[in-house]
């Protein structure tokens, strides 16, 4: 190999090697040939920098988890309070199974036909008084009318009744009273649980 293709490979392996390092690195051609490393550098010599210390950005952490949701959220936080205190519901789960079912699009239809915020079925709508599931207060209340209706059908175990509130109360039922075995279902129960959890400690923490 001959001394520039030397030097070249030589110059790429320092800089692979220095990266974790964060520093300048020098070269340093002694009288009788030899090389000497070092990131220290001293003015009026013959050294020589082959490798620069990279910049680097810090990235800004990201917002957690819940401050994200009440954000997104923030416009039906009176609808939300107004509808948990009636049901005696936690405000941080309505907020949950909203944020899991819509992401707060007043809009969002399923292709099942789950309408709003809370995607109540037409059925489901009719059995809970909610005469327009577009208008974000009624279908706030009604999801969270249904909502309670679950959870004291299930005394109480939030997991059954956010699994009937997926799936229907029929097919929890029908299994004994588990978690059905649909893949839709799996993902959703924990993902709702989650998010409550986040809200409910942010709630738990926030200053009073």
């Amino acid at each position: 190999m001959s001394n520039v293709g030397w030097f070249a490979g030589f110059v790429l392996w320092v800089g692979i090697s220095i990266q974790g390092a964060q520093a300048d690195v020098y070269m340093v051609t002694d009288k009788d040939g030899s090389i000497t490393l070092t990131n220290i550098y001293k003015a009026n010599s013959n050294y020589q920098r082959v490798a620069r210390e990279p910049k680097i950005e810090l990235a800004k952490p990201a917002a957690p988890a819940a401050t994200v949701m009440r954000a997104s959220g923030e416009q039906y936080n009176a609808l939300v309070s107004a509808a948990a205190s009636e049901n005696q519901l936690p405000e941080a789960l309505i907020h949950a199974v909203i944020s899991a079912e819509s992401n707060y699009d007043p809009n969002a239809l399923s292709r099942q036909g789950a309408a709003g915020l809370m995607q109540l079925m037409p059925g489901t709508a009719r059995d809970m008084g909610v005469a327009d599931v577009w208008d974000p207060a009624a279908n706030i209340r009604g999801g969270a009318r249904y909502l309670k209706s679950l959870m004291s059908l299930f005394n109480d175990d939030m997991s059954l009744a956010l699994a009937a509130y997926n799936a229907g109360p029929g097919a929890v039922l029908k299994r004994g009273g588990v978690i059905p075995p649909y893949p839709e279902t799996q993902r959703y129960v924990p993902t709702v649980l989650e998010r409550f959890q986040r809200l409910q400690a942010a709630v738990t923490a926030a200053p009073m």
